[in-house]
């Protein structure tokens, strides 16, 4: 079982061009303290404002130690745009938890991203709040986070201004296992500006994992976003449909 979670988590839960880290894709669920990671290799068929043919590979490592949690998830994407040359997308995630209760936990991060596609230069994160477990059962599993970001964003459009605001990050998360070798795990995020509730970004992302055999599995995960204020010329809804493979170590 702490097998297949951690492929779950990792087998592309995070996807560069959707923008919106789905954090909880990160954690493996394990009572052992010490190192642990993955290293995966996936493929997709995307559209937003044309159609994409895209290689990404993301490598993750966690380390635990009684209460305290780390977890670093450095991802590079490549994507050819209907037979244009590739272009490179990458971001890098840094993420500290305490558990201070059973079911309560408090997170700090910081992210840094760029993502040419959608005219992103530079997009760094700096958040803090707690993060919820709902329930207790092994066969499913729920969490709520709600948190604050101060996000500083430069876009590639020629028009829109530097941008330093901060954001809520409101999300919910939960796990089925109804086998020992087939999991799914969805989690949608609600981030709005906080000085202009209109001014938001709702992103779902869903995943369904099959473990081949010890060390790898199979995972195909789709993501939505829809922002409301994207860079100019951007489409205000994109959608992902990733397949890849996932080997991981402890």
């Amino acid at each position: 079982m702490r097998y297949l979670l951690l492929t779950l988590f990792l087998c592309f839960s995070l996807n560069i061009h959707a923008q919106v880290l789905n954090a909880e894709s990160l954690r493996k669920v394990t009572d052992t303290s010490g190192f642990s990671g993955s290293a995966g290799l996936n493929f997709a068929l995307k559209r937003n404002t044309n159609d994409f043919l895209t290689i990404s590979s993301n490598i993750h490592v966690q380390y635990k130690m009684h209460e305290h949690l780390v977890l670093f998830k450095n991802d590079v994407e490549f994507q050819k745009i209907e037979g244009e040359k590739l272009e490179n997308n990458g971001i890098s995630h840094l993420r500290y938890n305490y558990r201070f209760h059973p079911r309560i936990a408090w997170e700090v991060f910081v992210q840094g991203q760029y993502n040419k596609v959608s005219l992103i230069d530079f997009r760094g994160l700096v958040g803090t709040g707690p993060r919820f477990k709902l329930s207790t059962s092994e066969k499913y599993k729920f969490y709520l986070g709600t948190l604050i970001m101060y996000e500083h964003e430069e876009l590639a459009d020629g028009i829109t201004p530097i941008q330093r605001d901060f954001r809520g990050s409101a999300y919910l998360s939960f796990s089925l296992y109804p086998t020992e070798t087939i999991s799914f795990n969805s989690t949608t995020y609600y981030q709005p500006k906080l000085s202009k509730f209109s001014d938001y970004r709702v992103s779902n992302q869903s995943s369904l994992t099959i473990s081949l055999f010890k060390n790898f599995a199979f995972s195909t995960t789709y993501t939505f976003l829809f922002d409301q204020a994207p860079a100019v010329g951007i489409p205000n809804s994109q959608y992902d449909f990733t397949t890849g493979v996932a080997y991981f170590f402890d």
